[in-house]
């Protein structure tokens, strides 16, 4: 899929609602990341704290919301780091067709 007039300079959709499963995994190839089930279940729960909440969150929020819905062991930044290497917050928020968070450079 031709990501090119969907992403602005940093990654991130122009259009929340051009969001799909398949430009998703667009834009993981682009992080050199291959989606399992594991990515799906981060990448959603991400897109129901955008829709509660009207923002991505940063790391330590996106800790806190895995841990209370997923379990401590998610929950932790070591797992979504091995999930989503450099940036765990930037990047999945990048896949699940979010804005940047507000607090990463």
């Amino acid at each position: 899929m031709n990501t090119q007039n969907l992403l602005d300079d940093e990654g991130y959709l122009f259009n929340l609602d051009d969001w799909s499963e398949s430009l998703a995994e667009s834009i993981a190839k682009n992080h050199e990341i291959t989606l399992t089930d594991a990515h799906w279940e981060i990448l959603y729960l991400l897109r129901r704290f955008y829709a509660q909440y009207e923002h991505s969150p940063a790391m330590r929020p996106l800790c806190k919301a895995v841990k209370l819905e997923l379990g401590a062991e998610k929950g932790r930044s070591i797992y979504l780091m091995q999930l989503f290497p450099g940036s765990p917050a930037k990047i999945a928020a990048a896949i699940a067709g979010l804005p940047k968070p507000d607090n990463c450079l």
